[in-house]
């Protein structure tokens, strides 16, 4: 029987296609139970389909004679007429799953959702970038490499506060996503807030594009060291990554550079997956729900990569499953990780396919590292700290790469982890 799919990207949902990146490893859809009647609500507010009562897990207090009283009541009295039945509908729907106050939990209209699974194949249309809720705020967690958005010189980080003039305040990602998205060759303005203190606002006019994102590339910036970048952990990541272990297998190089950096995560099952060549069938994460650890996800690689002294760069853009991979290789010191604090995504997603084309993406737990840390809010903490300032974006410096290659080369501190890291 396949595994149902888990996601946990960090919320990112790409400007791109308007998707909510928070996929840790696939999907299900709804059945219902064998001899079960659907549940149907009549006009009357009286449930019927199971029997003439609310089922047994709505309690006693919720009447929803109440929620049709409202319904009628609304399409009777708004000003705007006619009012749409299916607008109150899905936007019931989105009100249920927003009630939890979680930024991950969240309902899919059918286009939404049609426009999610087409983000997950790679393949976009926006400016480039994934978008967070963070402290409230619609903040890029990340640009995608060689994108609109990282040519106009959006950073992971940066708090957009008005989109083409319209503020954010109190907006959810949805309309953010949606007011940001548009066709091809038009302009949007982002009004960006940059930096920790960052108080002075200013505009970034950006021109959308159809945006195909290679997953995983493979650079060799210094002898007998691979970089692997990896971009996403979307439908296209897991065959790419096993053509770039072939080749870089077949070379034997003295050490690896993992970038993660501005990475937003992607599908659970492709970062056990990716582990697994450092940490072999070794634990990879742990779920927990309710305080309690519920499962614990082996590594599904061949460990091909563990006896290769690994550097991780990670930076404010690594999420999710990003996330999980550097804190499974650090807890293994498979890995030493550089560059700055992660993102904080450490929730996992189930994501839920209805009848009608909508869906609903529902958290159902949080991970934790194989030592049992929390990243959910707080973050990975890197070994070795190194910032990427913006005098260093500026001039096209990269001292976080700089500093791995110098670890190699011996002319910087530090110690790539990996059982041959005196090979």
């Amino acid at each position: 029987m396949p595994q149902k799919p888990k996601l946990g990207f960090a919320f990112l949902l790409i400007l791109l296609a308007g998707i909510g990146l928070g996929v840790l490893a696939g999907r299900s859809s709804v059945q219902m139970s064998p001899g079960k009647t659907p549940l149907v609500m009549s006009g009357s507010g009286t449930v019927t389909g199971i029997g003439q009562s609310a089922p047994s897990y709505v309690s006693d207090d919720v009447e929803f004679k109440t929620f049709w009283d409202m319904w009628q009541i609304l399409k009777a009295n708004y000003y705007q007429q006619p009012v749409e039945d299916k607008s109150l509908y899905y936007g019931a729907m989105t009100g249920m799953a927003a009630a939890f106050g979680d930024p991950y939990t969240q309902f899919f209209e059918p286009q939404s959702a049609a426009d999610f699974q087409e983000a997950l194949s790679g393949k976009f249309s926006g400016i480039g970038a994934e978008i967070g809720l963070k402290e409230g705020r619609i903040t890029i967690v990340a640009p995608l490499p060689d994108t609109p958005a990282e040519k106009a010189g959006i950073r992971a980080g940066d708090v957009i506060i008005a989109i083409s003039g319209t503020s954010t305040e109190g907006m959810t990602v949805d309309k953010a996503v949606s007011l940001i998205r548009g066709d091809e060759g038009t302009n949007v303005t982002l009004t960006i807030l940059r930096g920790s203190n960052g108080k002075d606002a200013f505009d970034v006019t950006i021109t959308r594009a159809i945006i195909k994102v290679a997953a995983v590339r493979l650079k060799w910036p210094a002898t007998g060291i691979a970089h692997i970048e990896v971009i996403n952990f979307n439908d296209d990541t897991r065959l790419r990554f096993e053509q770039v272990v072939n080749e870089v297998v077949a070379k034997d190089p003295k050490g690896i550079i993992l970038d993660l950096r501005n990475n937003p995560g992607g599908y659970l099952d492709i970062a056990v997956s990716m582990a697994g060549e450092w940490v072999g069938n070794s634990v990879v994460l742990k779920e927990r729900r309710q305080g309690k650890i519920i499962d614990q996800l082996l590594g599904t690689g061949r460990n091909r990569f563990g006896d290769i002294p690994t550097i991780v760069l990670v930076n404010q853009g690594s999420a999710s499953a990003a996330e999980i991979v550097s804190g499974a290789l650090q807890d293994h010191k498979a890995a030493t990780i550089i560059g700055m604090k992660t993102f904080g995504k450490g929730s996992v997603q189930d994501y839920i396919d209805l009848h009608d084309g909508s869906a609903v993406k529902v958290t159902i737990a949080e991970w934790l590292t194989p030592n049992e840390r929390t990243i959910n809010n707080t973050g990975l903490e890197p070994d070795i700290v190194v910032d990427r300032t913006d005098e260093d974006y500026e001039n096209q410096r990269d001292p976080q790469l700089d500093r791995a290659l110098g670890i190699f080369a011996g002319t910087a501190t530090g110690t790539a982890e990996g059982t041959a890291s005196a090979r």
